[in-house]
């Protein structure tokens, strides 16, 4: 017996996805290797290209590297005993730790300072996505930070403008709600292949999407795969991530400290995600470094001039309340 026949919206819905699937594999293709070749992992240690200090005394979270402006974009949350414009007090750490509270730096490729925005209500700053346009950068964060963690409950996407306060209702933001019932809304971009790599959490496990950039700014979230994160089984803190083609890329790890000292070379580890599987092609423990106290990681990008792409390290170091971070990169294979 023949069923009902599937409304318009049932169709839509059913050709988008089948829309979706037919790009990935030519997307992908153009980044995959020969065949033939066996993926290694990458070399042991990085070269520092970019060391630096943030606005507030808080440790760096995740960056964003335009090169053809030669700007870094940097997430950090927003120290204690800081008033900004149209507060009447000056919250403690803890507090704007819970709400959410941000500010992104921009910096100069020495370092040097070059302007910074508030955001308010964003979320924790787990990562940091930049697109590029004819008109300048468009960056896309965290947003609609949970009361209960302060993590971003959904992503947005605004424009860099020095001084800035945002809100977040702030009639300036583009904002997405991908997966409902989700936090720790994490985005990173790929604008050579133009998609966007969503890190969630629901019901307490972390899960990685990938959506068609494009697509994901009109509204349709519907995503080319979605897969449980590997190595969450090892409860190291989620540090970061990449995504360039048909792979992701995850940091994990924690500070020098008490079951992670120097001496054993630390517990960082950096994984390649092939994102048609959701399985690991790589994972090794990252010795880039090691001289740094306390040396914890903290965020990922895909630097795409100069020829062949190169994967960015960052990692904090300095006492707490002088911290400063070191960026590294090294060729991806």
């Amino acid at each position: 017996m023949q069923g009902p026949r599937p409304g318009r919206r049932a169709v839509c819905g059913l050709g988008l996805m089948a829309a979706a699937a037919a790009v990935v594999p030519a997307r992908w293709a153009r980044a995959a290797p020969a065949p033939s070749r066996k993926l290694p992992a990458l070399s042991a240690a990085g070269r520092q290209f970019l060391a630096g200090r943030l606005r507030h005394t808080t440790v760096l979270q995740s960056f964003a590297v335009d090169e053809q402006h030669r700007h870094v974009y940097a997430l950090q949350v927003v120290a204690g005993g800081v008033r900004l414009t149209g507060e009447k007090t000056a919250p403690p750490h803890a507090d704007r730790a819970g709400n959410g509270d941000l500010c992104l730096n921009r910096l100069t490729l020495d370092g040097s300072a070059a302007g910074h925005m508030y955001l308010k209500g964003f979320g924790h700053g787990g990562s940091l996505g930049l697109e590029e346009s004819a008109n300048g950068v468009t960056l896309w964060t965290e947003w609609d930070a949970n009361p209960a963690s302060g993590y971003g409950r959904g992503v947005c996407r605004f424009r860099f403008t020095d001084g800035r306060v945002l809100e977040r209702d702030s009639g300036e933001l583009r904002t997405y709600h991908p997966v409902i019932g989700s936090t720790s809304n994490f985005p990173a971009l790929d604008m050579t292949h133009r998609q966007l790599l969503l890190r969630y959490k629901r019901d307490g496990i972390p899960r990685f999407a990938l959506y068609d950039l494009d697509r994901f700014r009109a509204g349709l979230f519907l995503p080319l795969t979605d897969f449980a994160q590997p190595g969450a089984d090892l409860e190291l803190p989620f540090q970061g991530m990449a995504v360039y083609g048909r792979y992701a890329y995850q940091l994990l790890g924690t500070a020098y400290g008490t079951g992670n000292p120097a001496s054993s070379g630390g517990n960082t580890r950096l994984y390649r995600i092939d994102l048609r599987t959701g399985g690991v092609v790589w994972q090794q423990l990252e010795r880039t470094a090691p001289e740094l106290s306390p040396r914890e990681p903290e965020g990922l990008a895909v630097l795409r001039s100069g020829g062949t792409p190169r994967l960015c390290l960052g990692f904090v170091e300095g006492p707490a309340g002088g911290r400063t971070f070191r960026l590294y990169d090294k060729a991806l294979s």
